[in-house]
């Protein structure tokens, strides 16, 4: 079977694309890029956690939008190729400017103390988003049997929580850019 226009006017329009659309893919592939890292600093890092099911429908939809968006119509390979390397470039970009001290507070989200001596930090939650359900999930991952066998658990800026165990000894320096860690770690308990 012949495709109506021949195979290869076919194979050209599915897989290439059209000189005026490339700047438009990469435009589009940086905006998306700026507006996804400016919503992770917006809402936190814990949107780049999946925990549940629900979690990872989100973010199946927002990777379709996403993509969607900077593919363009009609979605071809090339315009695919040109999304991705831009994508990367951008990654390449950031990841060099994120390790200048500069720009590190405004690229870069905080580690964040949510949980400490056995108790959830109720404002850093809210901020975070971060659930009751959340530090429980962590807690188990950490074989942990019971709130009170935990000295603090941190919302790492990739998404992840790390928890201590209560009795393990801190060192205030690798603590001294977690926010909150001073005040709720390093200070006399209630």
């Amino acid at each position: 079977m012949q495709p109506p226009g021949g195979w290869t006017d076919t194979l050209i329009a599915a897989l290439g694309i059209e000189w005026h659309r490339i700047p438009v893919v990469i435009a589009s592939a940086v905006i998306i890029y700026l507006v996804f890292l400016l919503l992770v600093r917006i809402f936190g890092a814990r949107i780049l956690t999946v925990t549940s099911g629900f979690d990872a429908l989100v973010f199946i939809m927002l990777g379709a939008v996403a993509g969607r968006v900077i593919l363009g119509h009609p979605p071809t390979v090339a315009a695919g190729v040109i999304g991705l390397v831009t994508l990367m470039v951008m990654e390449a970009i950031f990841g060099a400017v994120e390790r200048t001290w500069a720009t590190r507070r405004l690229v870069s989200a905080r580690p964040v103390l949510v949980f400490a001596h056995g108790r959830a930090i109720e404002t850093a939650c809210r901020r975070t988003h971060t659930s009751e359900a959340d530090l429980h999930t962590a807690m188990r991952r950490a074989g942990v049997a019971a709130p009170a066998e935990v000295q603090c658990i941190i919302l790492e800026p990739h998404g992840d929580y790390s928890l201590i165990r209560a009795g393990a000894p801190l060192d205030p320096a690798l603590f001294a850019h977690v926010v909150g860690a001073e005040e709720h770690l390093f200070t006399a308990r209630d």
